[in-house]
């Protein structure tokens, strides 16, 4: 299996992009300052980076990806929002923790809102999830009623009816996964490097298709509008199975979905899992699209 496009979460881009820089002030591109922050809860630092100018908008991101995968998404989104970003623990320039569980990056994301709260926005932001962020976001949100103005879920939180992990596949899953980490070693010290083992990845990836099989009960308590940008090829574009076959899982989840929440916007882009690194302007115009720069008066 080809660790950038299988269909589970491996997300991250390859080549090197460089760092964000230190905490502190700096501009970006005119009058756009970028402020960076740091949050420090349940033994872990989460850092945080906010700038650009509109609706309050935070981007979560995956499981193997950073605020520094998401840099090019970021800097187009900030054209029209005021876009917070940050990274998960044990990802970018986040502590390592003790433990790593779908709970626990939950409390990460948790505790950017809290904080964001307290900052006094001008108005509730959208929630954009990319993969295990789109997981993430519908949990927040289903679980913190009123605090977000919408979600966007870019290839995650999919109520897929299958399994993508098996036990006639597990080894495989693991193999790559060892792989990847390997390719990850590389990125030590930078914005972009994910400090989790092979395994850690694995045990996580099965809690998450766990999560995932008890989702739609979560779209059932969520009253705001939710978009949800696809891939269409999630494992690659292989004719080999079991690429097809896990492609169609894919789709076959979101079609379970939208048949029990028809009023969830669909939109599907000609991509792989990687598409919020390789299709940024796109998944930004349909964010602007569904999710207006500026609030409703």
């Amino acid at each position: 299996m080809n660790p950038e496009t299988s269909g589970v979460e491996v997300a991250g881009p390859r080549e090197s992009r460089g760092d964000h820089g230190e905490d502190g002030e700096r501009a970006e591109r005119g009058d756009r300052a970028v402020r960076h922050f740091t949050i420090h809860h349940d033994g872990v630092t989460i850092p945080v980076s906010r700038g650009g100018r509109g609706r309050p908008l935070v981007l979560c991101p995956g499981l193997n990806s950073t605020q520094a995968d998401l840099r090019e998404l970021t800097e187009v989104l900030r054209h029209g929002h005021d876009v917070v970003t940050f990274d998960l623990r044990g990802h970018g320039r986040a502590s390592a923790a003790d433990r790593y569980s779908f709970e626990a990056f939950l409390s990460d994301l948790v505790a950017v809102m809290a904080e964001l709260e307290r900052l006094d926005l001008p108005s509730a932001p959208v929630l954009v999830g990319y993969s295990l962020g789109a997981d993430l976001a519908v949990h927040y949100a289903s679980e913190h009623p009123g605090t977000v103005a919408g979600l966007v879920l870019i290839d995650g939180a999919n109520p897929v009816p299958e399994p993508f992990i098996t036990e006639a596949n597990a080894a495989a899953f693991l193999t790559m996964w060892e792989e990847l980490a390997g390719q990850q070693g590389s990125l030590r010290g930078t914005a972009r490097q994910v400090l989790l083992t092979a395994q850690e990845i694995f045990h996580l990836n099965i809690e998450i298709e766990v999560v995932r099989s008890g989702i739609l009960h979560r779209y059932r308590q969520i009253d705001r509008p939710i978009s949800m940008i696809m891939s269409t090829s999630m494992a690659g574009d292989s004719g080999e199975e079991p690429t097809p076959r896990l492609n169609q899982n894919w789709r076959a989840g979101v079609e379970r979905l939208v048949r029990e929440q028809p009023h969830i916007a669909t939109f599907w882009l000609d991509a792989d899992h990687r598409l919020a690194f390789t299709h940024a302007p796109e998944i930004a115009q349909i964010i602007r699209k569904t999710q207006p720069a500026r609030p409703t008066p």
